[in-house]
């Protein structure tokens, strides 16, 4: 684990995306609300909230911190499902890991909840968007 003890608290931010592809079919059920499992997206904000916050247990050697924000925006896109998240704390070290969990984890519980029904579902382009604070400063996907 890198030491960490002598950088500065400051407010960090990371914002990260991922795209879950899904057929037609699920589209149009997740946009009419008639998925059998029920309410997908609420499930998958909330799935990628609780991912977020235990982001240390699961990768080793990242820092647990204390998460001031986590917000997590889904859209439903002719091709599945845009998830976006941004993670915000005031800490010695970035969110960059926390934000890139919530974004898989909820992509994941999408893919649980309609996995019957399209069994070619697939998680795409999990990615830092942009992050900012700390030593390194602010940086941005062109």
């Amino acid at each position: 684990m890198v030491d960490v003890s002598g950088r500065e608290v400051t407010v960090r931010t990371a914002h990260t995306s991922a795209h879950v592809n899904l057929s037609a079919h699920v589209v149009a059920l997740l946009r009419d609300g008639t998925t059998p499992k029920g309410d997908v997206l609420s499930t998958a904000r909330i799935a990628g909230i609780m991912a977020a916050k235990k982001t240390s247990e699961l990768i080793p050697l990242c820092h647990p911190i204390a998460i001031n924000k986590i917000s997590i925006d889904l859209q439903i896109t002719d091709s599945g499902v845009a998830i976006a998240a941004e993670v915000i704390t005031s800490d010695r070290t970035g969110v960059e890991m926390e934000a890139l969990t919530a974004v898989s984890v909820a992509g994941l519980t999408i893919i649980d909840m309609i996995k019957a029904l399209d069994p070619h579902a697939a998680i795409t382009d999990i990615r830092v968007d942009s992050k900012s604070g700390g030593k390194n400063g602010d940086w941005k996907r062109a």
